[in-house]
């Protein structure tokens, strides 16, 4: 299946990765993202892999490190997997909540 992200999940992934580069450093920025790499072509290769979010109707959660993860839509009609959004775990959820209103 196609994946693709939203405006959010691509302004979030952009805003998360200046941050890496600019507090830690371009290995862990490196790192990060071929983390999020792999588990986007697990998703796309088996997209109800990840457990459905108790807290969002038709969404599946992917834990991509003990501090991101990411929230995405299967639409099978269009063969597709859409990433919502990406979020800091260490937030508070409300936060969270925004991204979906």
């Amino acid at each position: 299946m196609k994946v693709f992200l939203s405006e959010l999940a691509e302004s979030k992934l952009l805003k998360l990765s200046q941050y890496l580069l600019e507090h830690w450093s371009l290995r862990t920025g490196d790192e990060f993202i071929s983390k999020l790499t792999k588990k986007i072509e697990q998703i796309a290769h088996q997209p109800e892999r990840c457990p459905k979010s108790s807290e969002f109707e038709n969404l599946y959660k992917c834990v991509v490190s003990k501090q991101t993860t990411l929230y995405y839509r299967i639409q099978l009609d269009k063969k597709e997997i859409e990433i919502i959004t990406i979020f800091d775990t260490r937030q508070h959820s409300d936060k969270l909540k925004k991204d979906f209103n």
